[in-house]
């Protein structure tokens, strides 16, 4: 059989490319524009001058890598972390606060108007928090580096599934922080520690619980030096059959509360709760303030969760009937509600992508309407929401692309977007929340 040799086709480096850029995208992206084609820059700022290579080219698009920065922006700013350039839990720590949210709110304000085809919308001011040490609750990736016998804990890197190691995080509330170097020492000496994939960090109103993650059981001897690293914390296992094993003095029924409302909440390790404990409070007014509950008000919430809005409703309405696809979260904001001693809210569990059922609450009209969706947005509930009659609808979304989509279709069934607040529940980061109203025209 013949061989036949061909030469090898010179490689031509990619010349680099100065570039102007003019805004930010919704992804905290930098935009610019080369030869007619849009080019997306991540860690650039609106109005720097910067040098980039381009990494890769689209029919439509095109990808660069930041290589320096010519001309800085003035708000440009050295990142808190020292980890910032390849973790990849943060993406604008670069950019003062007041601009990042500024920034993100621009690209926010381009995607709706051209999806809904407006060319105003009603902003009001955004709800802020702290800009570092505000999450109350993460999961850390943890590592074994067969290379080095070494353990890697932390989040993963920028564009990679690899563990970034960290040995301290500025976004975590303070009283998880102490989190790398009270274990990192600790999981070389464990027997099973290979078997550890990733810790939960939980900060339920100053009080620390840790999940640990594995995928084997760990030996009573791993359990006590684990325990043993961080005496203060309550400690839950978790292995392959999802099933939390209480270790050191854990309860696993832990709370939050909403002092304005005086409400505790009460939940498990594994529901969802708003992270941000200072902008969630703000969420909670905000939405009491916008939809007016009136004494003989009925409310439904769409994705209660919990009951974190439920509840608060609860207590200036007549009735609130509130909607979960979670069987298990259902069960929780039913206790939730029972514990607060609030007797005019109920539950139901319902797969809200889906086609209403035709029995109970679906069938019953209700004055105002609040749903607080997740990242997919509320398609399959979004449709439907004419039918319930109400004169208000406060959407709290966590993904502005699909808010866009959504929004569009109660623009349909006649209503107007009245009032939109930006929510900063992830500073440093790309992600920005929403909170919009809807009232019938």
């Amino acid at each position: 059989m013949a061989i036949i040799y061909q030469a090898k086709k010179a490689v031509v480096a990619k010349p680099a490319q100065r570039l102007t850029i003019s805004a930010l995208d919704h992804l905290g992206q930098g935009l610019a524009r080369l030869d007619g084609r849009m080019v997306f820059v991540p860690g650039a700022l609106p109005g720097e001058t910067v040098q980039v290579k381009l990494s890769s080219q689209k029919k439509n698009f095109s990808k660069a890598e930041l290589q320096k920065v010519l001309t800085p922006s003035p708000e440009r700013q050295p990142a808190a972390c020292p980890h910032y350039q390849q973790c990849g839990g943060c993406q604008l720590q670069h950019a003062t606060p007041a601009a990042q949210l500024r920034w993100k709110q621009q690209a926010v304000q381009q995607l709706l108007c051209h999806q809904l085809g407006l060319e105003q919308l009603p902003w009001e001011e955004a709800i802020t928090g702290p800009d570092f040490g505000y999450r109350r609750k993460a999961r850390l990736g943890v590592w074994y580096q067969q290379s080095k016998k070494q353990f890697q804990l932390g989040f993963r890197q920028q564009g990679d599934f690899r563990i970034q190691p960290l040995m301290q995080c500025a976004v975590l509330s303070p009283v998880l922080q102490p989190v790398f170097e009270k274990l990192l020492p600790v999981l070389k000496r464990l027997q099973q520690g290979r078997s550890i994939t990733h810790l939960d960090l939980i900060d339920a109103d100053g009080v620390v619980t840790l999940v640990v993650r594995h995928t084997e059981p760990l030996p009573p001897g791993d359990i006590e030096l684990l325990c043993a690293s961080w005496p203060e914390a309550c400690w839950l296992g978790e292995a392959e059959s999802g099933q939390f094993t209480p270790w050191q003095q854990a309860d696993t029924m832990l709370h939050y509360s909403l002092p304005s409302q005086q409400l505790m909440l009460r939940f498990q390790p594994d529901d969802f709760i708003q992270v941000n404990d200072a902008v969630n409070q703000q969420m909670v007014a905000t939405a009491l303030d916008w939809l007016a509950i009136q004494p003989q008000d009925r409310v439904l919430d769409l994705y209660c969760g919990i009951g974190n809005f439920s509840l608060p409703l609860a207590q200036q309405a007549a009735e609130v009937f509130g909607v979960e696809g979670l069987a298990a979260m259902v069960e929780r904001a039913a206790t939730n509600a029972a514990k607060n001693g609030l007797s005019n809210v109920q539950f139901a569990q319902a797969d809200l992508h889906l086609p209403w059922p035709d029995t109970g609450w679906s069938q019953q009209r209700f004055d105002k309407v609040l749903l607080d969706p997740a990242r997919a947005g509320a398609v399959g509930s979004i449709e439907q929401l004419g039918r319930t009659g109400a004169s208000m609808i406060l959407y709290v979304s966590c993904n502005p692309e699909t808010l866009a989509r959504d929004a569009t279709q109660l623009l349909r069934q006649g209503y107007q977007l009245t009032r939109l607040k930006a929510v900063e529940m992830f500073p440093q980061t790309r992600h920005l929340e929403v909170m919009a109203l809807f009232e019938q025209s």
